[in-house]
């Protein structure tokens, strides 16, 4: 059997990742194959080193909003402007992640792992397996507009490469495709209704980004053609954290870890619904 770890885009929500991680773990539920899209991308390549969940919880403890969206006024008014294609700068991002990232190259990792990206010209999905670790993560979690677009070598041709989850935030197609028989998903998605709006516009826009990304999940998970079981592990509920917000991550990862515990203990109820789809008419 191969088992696979589907981790999603969410922000700083990818901090619940961290806790059901956590949770398999401590159930013996280890990955022989990591797929992530954005955050999910980052939280992958740092399980893929094979390092233990509880380290990367200490990293997500110490993680501000400055490590990943850092203020840039100038850029601000630049992109308003129309003079500039983003509002924040990626240095900040690739230093974190250089910083924390358990090898160099994608290829050098323990446990394989595929990135997700999206091509910023196509729009065609980009899957990356080999290459500068750095590049091909930042490129995934280049949100557009947020970021600018990344420039990675991909086959020896340079291409500009932006968030994976424009295309595939969930890609558990690529990691059947890859060989996976058992399916994990550590999603960060939203598995019951806000009690209230997001309260800035980087936060409104996240969310609304999020929101079209779990419809299309859940449209594509009630067709259910996976041939392979797939474990959806149910987000905390609510989350009320904007997914710009650092400060409680440790809250969050230990709620998803006692979320999952709770959830595996009761036999995985209902482990390939989704998030409701609704409705309105009007």
């Amino acid at each position: 059997m191969t088992t696979a770890y589907v981790l999603s885009g969410g922000a700083s929500h990818g901090s619940i990742q961290v806790g059901m991680a956590i949770a398999l773990e401590e159930r013996g539920i280890k990955p022989d194959l990591i797929v992530g899209t954005s955050v999910g991308a980052i939280n992958g390549a740092w399980l893929a080193g094979g390092r233990p969940a509880v380290g990367l919880a200490n990293l997500w403890n110490g993680l501000e909003r400055s490590d990943l969206f850092p203020l840039h006024p100038l850029l601000g008014l630049r992109a308003f402007a129309g003079r500039s294609t983003h509002f924040v700068p990626d240095a900040a991002l690739r230093s974190t992640l250089s910083r924390h990232l358990p090898f160099d190259m994608i290829e050098d990792a323990s446990t394989p792992l595929i990135v997700v990206a999206a091509d910023a010209l196509s729009g065609e999905e980009v899957l990356l397996t080999s290459g500068n670790a750095v590049d091909a993560v930042t490129a995934s979690a280049s949100l557009p507009a947020i970021y600018p677009p990344a420039r990675v070598n991909v086959g020896g041709r340079e291409r500009l490469l932006v968030d994976g989850a424009i295309v595939n935030n969930i890609a558990i197609t690529t990691a059947v495709d890859a060989g996976a028989t058992d399916v994990w998903v550590l999603s960060t998605g939203y598995s019951c209704d806000l009690t209230e709006p997001p309260d800035t516009a980087l936060a409104a826009a996240l969310h609304a980004v999020s929101l079209m990304v779990q419809r299309r999940f859940a449209l594509e998970m009630a067709a259910n053609t996976y041939d392979v079981p797939v474990h959806l592990i149910p987000p905390p509920c609510p989350v009320l954290v904007s997914p710009i917000d650092f400060s409680q991550s440790a809250e969050l990862i230990e709620r998803a870890a006692e979320t999952t515990r709770i959830w595996l203990d009761a036999g995985e109820p209902h482990a390939q619904t989704v998030p409701m789809v609704h409705s309105a008419s009007g």
